[in-house]
């Protein structure tokens, strides 16, 4: 029998480069993936269902909240988002590492539920870089960014709650520290070089 794999959850706010880094894990480590959500979002242009998320329309949704299907979920822009609980059982059951991409409410929800879970917030190296970068996608509005940046602050003033902070300034530098992580390594992380006051309080633009 396979030993039980580890539950990971890694928070961070919109582009910091979780998704990305998080990807790359799972790329590096076979035994590792990632936890795949139901939504109820419209699926986009090469988006694949059972891949990037479980598209579902909202009833049926609703009746998995009801039959207390998910580990979490939550409605964002209207849309409803959860995380099967047997899907993740099923997979740590296989030995399998499974890495949940959530924001600090719902990796609060999961260490509830399991408390064993190791959560991971990921951060920018400052908020003027990570403005840039939200700029840089050139595909929202102003108000959208502005948006984004709020939530930033909101999602960051959370990352003291995460058992691990990893700070994204070297992108494979991170990586290392994700992968650190993940192999019960955490002694070996890298001392976080940026003061987290500082970070919270910095002013920024618009």
């Amino acid at each position: 029998m396979s030993q039980r794999g580890k539950l990971f959850t890694i928070s961070a706010p919109s582009g910091a480069g979780k998704t990305s880094l998080a990807r790359a894990l799972v790329e590096r480590n076979e035994n590792t993936v990632m936890s795949v959500s139901h939504t109820t979002r419209a699926q986009r242009a090469g988006e694949v269902h059972g891949q990037d998320y479980y598209f579902i329309d909202q009833p049926e949704f609703l009746s998995m909240v009801d039959d207390d299907i998910f580990l979490e979920y939550a409605q964002v822009y209207g849309n409803y988002y959860g995380t099967s609980r047997i899907a993740v059982e099923q997979q740590l059951e296989q030995g399998k590492n499974v890495l949940l991409d959530i924001d600090w409410q719902g990796a609060g929800h999961v260490r509830e539920i399991m408390p064993s879970a190791v959560s991971i917030s990921v951060l920018p190296p400052s908020i003027e870089e990570l403005e840039r970068r939200l700029r840089g996608r050139g595909s929202d509005s102003e108000q959208v960014i502005q948006s984004r940046m709020r939530q930033a602050m909101d999602e960051m003033a959370h990352c003291t709650d995460s058992d691990h902070i990893i700070l994204n300034d070297d992108f494979n530098l991170a990586l290392a520290d994700l992968e650190l992580i993940l192999a019960g390594q955490s002694d070996k992380l890298r001392p976080l070089s940026l003061d987290l006051d500082t970070l919270l309080r910095a002013p920024r633009a618009g």
